[in-house]
């Protein structure tokens, strides 16, 4: 079915109005606001400026039951924005503003300027900080089924609306869903995981750095400026906690050949452990190389090199029982650290390398697991929002007054 054959059975012969937005709209721009100003009135209304989540939470409101906005300035520039009740509206956000209820539904307007967004976009500038214009968004042309007939108008208004609003309903549904089951999944693999590390006296416990356990190998000085297209591969201290999960067989980076000659360089089972970061929970967080080559590695980092199950000691790093043995030896303020001389304090159990296999095995499949629920909410999301843009497509392409005479 064609969008226009799609609209001709909503319509039901009814004719489509094109009107300029200032037309049937008031566009005016919020009250100033900055971060000084909520720390020193805090509250319970969201200050909503140039982003879609508020900007913090404040004791006074200028804004109740108008919720479409549109962000003027910043990197959300021309990004509607929702936000029903009362709430402060930030200097950064237009509001947009039906002047009669009796012509235009408010939740079919915000149905249009999303399908409009690009549009809107389109009319920024981007010279210095982006910036919408009122002037050129209030030209912006916008359509009004049967507009001689305000109740049929407000009754087709109605029945797209109903459509749209059942799948932007469904996917906040599945949201919600998806990410409960992944949370769900998340602790039931965090208390397994710790059950599984908890041996009685029979199993050894030693220190990191025994001699039968392992060795810390600090860093070297491989910096960001340092990276090439190709080379020998490197992993920097700050993509253990942004990019890599608890093993990689690949790097994201390199370094030249020439560089990699003079680093400290992680061997295929070897650990490699971030000892800086700006929170306690991101603070040696590991990754296992299990490639085959010798990767270069940076300052802020250390080497683990020992002689157990590469994996074992992996999911032992993420354990209860090593946070609360690593707990103490964190310092600094801004910058949280654990020195590798630390590190080598902590005790490990170490148990057969059949039970490490065991356990390693067991682990592998909650993670699957995890990470299949976790690489499929995006997915998940992302198609039912292309299902809702579909729809809104059909729905609110109306054919303009050229195409009709066409």
């Amino acid at each position: 079915m064609t969008n226009l054959n799609f609209l001709e059975k909503l319509l039901d012969g009814e004719k489509v109005e094109w009107k300029a937005l200032d037309e049937v709209v008031s566009i005016k721009t919020g009250q100033s606001v900055n971060k000084e100003m909520i720390s020193a009135n805090p509250g319970e209304y969201p200050v909503i400026n140039s982003g879609r989540e508020p900007l913090g939470f404040i004791n006074e409101w200028n804004t109740d039951n108008d919720p479409i906005g549109i962000t003027t300035r910043g990197a959300g520039v021309g990004s509607i924005t929702w936000r029903k009740g009362k709430y402060f509206r930030g200097n950064l956000n237009y509001s947009v503003s039906i002047k009669s209820s009796s012509q235009m539904s408010v939740r079919y307007l915000y149905h249009l300027l999303l399908l409009m967004q690009t549009e809107i976009q389109s009319l920024c500038t981007f010279d210095g900080i982006p910036a919408l214009n009122a002037g050129k968004l209030k030209e912006l042309q916008i359509p009004i089924p049967c507009p001689d007939n305000p109740k049929k108008s407000l009754e087709i208004q109605a029945e797209i609306v109903r459509i749209l609003d059942n799948f932007t309903e469904l996917t906040a549904e599945l949201t919600a869903e998806l990410t409960a089951e992944l949370t769900a999944r998340k602790k039931q693999y965090n208390y397994y995981r710790d059950q599984l590390f908890c041996f009685d006296s029979l199993v050894e416990h030693l220190p990191m750095g025994h001699e039968r356990a392992g060795l810390f190998i600090r860093g070297g000085g491989l910096q960001k400026k340092d990276f090439t297209e190709t080379g020998v591969g490197c992993i920097h201290y700050g993509q253990i906690y942004t990019y890599y999960g608890g093993y990689t067989d690949k790097t994201k980076t390199f370094v030249s050949e020439e560089f990699a000659k003079k680093s400290r360089k992680a061997r295929s089972g070897d650990l490699v452990i971030a000892t800086t970061s700006e929170n306690d929970e991101d603070v040696c967080k590991a990754v296992a190389w299990l490639g085959s080559a010798d990767i270069a590695v940076s300052s802020d980092a250390c080497i683990y090199r020992h002689n157990l199950n590469s994996k074992y000691v992996s999911y032992f790093f993420q354990t209860e029982q090593f946070q609360k043995q690593k707990r103490p030896y964190i310092t600094g303020t801004k910058v949280r650290r654990v020195n590798a001389d630390d590190l080598s304090k902590i005790l490990i159990p170490i148990p057969s390398p059949e039970e490490q296999d065991r356990i390693v095995t067991i682990l592998d499949k909650f993670d699957t697991i995890t990470t299949s629920i976790k690489e499929g909410l995006p997915r998940e999301i992302e198609l039912r929002q292309k299902q809702y843009e579909h729809y809104r497509d059909l729905l609110l392409n109306f054919p303009k007054l050229a195409e009709v005479i066409a």
